[in-house]
């Protein structure tokens, strides 16, 4: 009688309750998200979804800030809120059902205005590690954006109105260490393989038992002796073609792992090279020169690139990740093992390496841990830097603009609602009123000459259309639920993105058109 399987390890609570996410972003990601605290400015509709889109996940905390008092409007499109709270503080309202979804999640409110907090104590918004505001006016926005830009607090600001979307990142730096990319590429270093790993490839005898890899490796050599040019890897696809038929010649059965050798010619070369985002990021002003207020990220970078060229012939470090492989399992082990221990090894240099910088800055030896370390060395081929813009940048006259005009005219329509949305908050902050909230024909032409002056004063020689305008108006400020509940769950994921450091968030603006269910994302 068999015996029974091994149980498998208990999950703790936590890991039960987030498990789905954490296979996304993994525990030191929900570390991250746990202890981060953010700040909900304006209670919207789309802020109230982008907030339920962090406190499900478990955000540490939130804190809403809003001086307003529950209206009839207010209930027909926000779900967090309710006639139970007609009359009362809105900053009360959303933070206390809000916090229903998520008992372990900390919630605050202040019943008090962006405008009165940016006045009386600007200095309430520096202790978050983001800001999410919503549906704000010109006046307010660059305030706020200002202020936050200062102290360097990222700000996601959000707009719904009617059936468009807009989300704005505004952030100075932000390092990605994993991009999570859609289709990585394995290193396995094939074409310059590292003692350890030549000394087992040319010590084991190829069976149908023995990884695809090390099918590659024998049949490399074999073509490699063919070729009269010296070329060590194939380069194109008669050369790869030449190295497949090279393999199957040598098949005399169904033999699984010559076949997956034959599929891996295309993907099992190539890695290992420093590609042209990470010798930017080497180049960089802040890799090369370091001071005590340097990021981590930019200590480690540093680290990596003395790695590369003074220690490793110019290539990465060894992620030591193997892809699945048909095999038996003590030749995958055993292989698997010693790309492991060759990545440890590579990481180890890199640590040392850290830990020489920060003696040289005076900065505490615990700043950069082994994890943190191997890490970056792992993800070292897909590493980012994204340098933003201010979002008062915008509102200057700037050569980038200019290419969003073609013959007069603004490029795209979403393009154009883009500019309509940003005329219809001046509209806001000069006219004090929400345009089509009273009458429609008379704001149109109050909006389309503050349209007019908008595009003039940016030195954009273009107009947006009467239709385009017309729909603002007829939208008369109201939400849609629907529109807020995409806009806020996309805006949940940027600000997850920017916490746990994990994904490349959008740079800078997005925007979204639910009449046509079409979205693009800009660089403003």
């Amino acid at each position: 009688m068999s015996s029974p399987a091994p149980k498998s390890p208990e999950l703790s609570d936590k890991s039960k309750k987030y498990d789905r996410q954490i296979r996304l972003w993994g525990e030191h990601g929900q570390t991250l998200l746990e202890t981060a605290t953010v700040c909900l400015v304006n209670v919207t509709a789309v802020g109230c979804e982008t907030a339920k889109g962090l406190v499900l996940p478990g955000i540490g905390g939130f804190t809403v800030a809003d001086g307003s008092t529950v209206k009839e409007e207010d209930l027909g499109n926000n779900f967090f809120l309710d006639s139970s709270y007609l009359g009362k503080s809105k900053a009360l309202a959303c933070m206390q059902l809000l916090q229903e979804l998520n008992p372990d999640v900390n919630g605050d409110y202040v019943e008090e205005s962006a405008d009165f907090i940016l006045a009386n104590r600007p200095n309430f918004f520096d202790s978050f590690d983001l800001v999410i505001a919503s549906n704000l006016n010109e006046q307010t926005l660059l305030l706020l954006a200002e202020r936050l830009w200062e102290v360097n607090v990222p700000l996601i600001y959000c707009r719904s109105l009617g059936m468009l979307g807009t989300i704005r990142l505004q952030i100075r730096e932000h390092c990605i260490v994993e991009a999570h990319p859609d289709n990585r590429q394995f290193d396995l270093r094939l074409e310059h393989p590292f003692d350890a790993l030549r000394e087992h490839l040319d010590g084991t005898e190829v069976t149908n038992k023995v990884p695809w890899l090390l099918v590659l490796h024998k049949y490399l050599n074999v073509w490699q002796r063919q070729r009269e040019d010296g070329a060590q890897t194939p380069r194109n696809y008669k050369e790869k073609n030449q190295l497949r038929e090279t393999i199957r010649k040598e098949m005399t059965a169904d033999e699984e792992n010559y076949e997956e050798a034959i599929k891996a010619v295309n993907t099992a070369f190539g890695a290992g090279q420093v590609p042209k985002s990470l010798k930017a990021i080497f180049e960089d002003d802040a890799c090369e020169q370091l001071n005590k207020k340097s990021n981590v990220f930019w200590i480690m970078a540093k680290a990596l690139k003395h790695f590369v060229i003074h220690e490793n012939e110019g290539h990465l470090p060894l992620p030591g990740v193997l892809p699945d492989m048909t095999a038996n399992t003590d030749s995958y082990i055993a292989l698997q093992h010693i790309y492991r221990q060759q990545a440890l090894q590579d990481a180890d240099q890199v640590y040392h390496k850290c830990q020489e910088y920060l003696k040289q800055l005076a900065l505490p030896a615990d700043s950069i841990d082994e994890r943190s370390v191997r890490l970056i060395c792992r993800e070292a081929a897909e590493l980012a830097v994204i340098r933003g813009t201010r979002i008062a940048d915008e509102y200057e006259k700037s050569s980038r603009l200019l290419t969003l005009v073609e013959d007069n005219e603004l490029q795209g329509n979403l393009t154009a609602y883009n500019f309509a949305l940003r005329a219809y908050e001046r509209f806001l902050s000069e006219c004090g009123n929400i345009p089509g909230e009273c009458i429609v024909e008379q704001d149109i032409g109050r909006l389309k000459s503050i349209a007019a002056k908008m595009l003039s004063d940016l030195g954009m020689h273009a107009t947006i259309s009467d239709d385009v305008l017309h729909e603002i108006c007829r939208y008369g400020g109201a939400e849609l639920h629907a529109v807020s509940a995409f806009i806020g769950g996309c805006a949940a994921q940027e600000v997850i993105k920017i916490i746990t450091k994990q994904y490349k968030p959008i740079d800078n603006t997005f925007i979204y058109n639910a009449i046509t269910t079409e979205s693009v994302t800009l660089k403003l």
